[in-house]
């Protein structure tokens, strides 16, 4: 390798962390201050870098907001397509396997940093700068109902539950899934193990009455017969 592209190679890595480290400062003083009370001045503090260099690289407040935004999400992002790798593809302990989905879903996207910090700018900022969260609103729960709107079909189709709408199905799951731990999270809290695993087994178990398929139906039509003879 020739001195130059030592040098080349150098430099881009040394952009690539000052750019993180820009980012990872923007981040933490957008979620403390919000983006009106948020200085450039106070995010070059934080990243150790000048003014000017933040300007180099954004060119202005809202540009740089839009990367963190960006950067959280893309985080966020891969994180919940490796919990969506673990979704339940068996009619076998289906309660069980949900749950436990349910307690990793919540655990590792909705109440881990990246999932705080995306929900807080959105409550604080979402009404002023609706068009700052418009790609997280289409790529973070969007993407979230539309995955599990296709699971719930495989599962539906193999016939673990009866849904006539899978969005819907998606969309009432997710809601759930959350809806035990609103509280806590609403106001900085981190959920126990204990109340991670309640809020999903309860979550799950409305679920299952409201889509799961009838024992009688599972049994098959002998156990049907016998039910009826009976």
């Amino acid at each position: 390798m020739t001195p130059a592209a030592r040098m080349t190679g150098h430099t881009q890595r040394g952009q690539c962390a000052k750019r993180m480290s820009i980012l990872d400062a923007a981040a933490d003083v957008f979620c403390s201050q919000g983006f009106a009370g948020a200085s450039i001045d106070e995010i070059a503090a934080v990243a150790c870098v000048s003014r000017q260099t933040i300007y180099n690289h954004y060119r202005e407040k809202e540009t740089l907001f839009v990367a963190v935004v960006e950067d959280v999400m893309n985080r966020a992002n891969t994180m919940l397509f490796s919990m969506l790798s673990t979704f339940p593809d068996s009619a076998d302990n289906l309660e069980d396997d949900l749950t436990a989905f349910v307690v990793r879903l919540n655990r590792n996207c909705i109440c881990n940093h990246d999932g705080k910090f995306l929900r807080k700018l959105v409550q604080t900022e979402g009404e002023r700068y609706p068009h700052l969260f418009e790609s997280w609103r289409l790529h973070g729960p969007g993407k979230l109902t539309t995955a599990l709107s296709a699971l719930f079909a495989r599962l539906a189709h193999k016939g673990a539950l009866v849904i006539d709408d899978f969005d819907v199905a998606a969309r009432q799951f997710v809601a759930l899934g959350n809806a035990d731990l609103q509280m806590t999270v609403l106001f900085g809290g981190v959920p126990t193990d204990e109340e991670l695993e309640k809020a999903a087994r309860n979550a799950v178990r409305t679920f299952l009455k409201a889509y799961g398929r009838p024992a009688a139906e599972k049994a098959g039509p002998q156990s049907q017969l016998a039910v009826i003879s009976g």
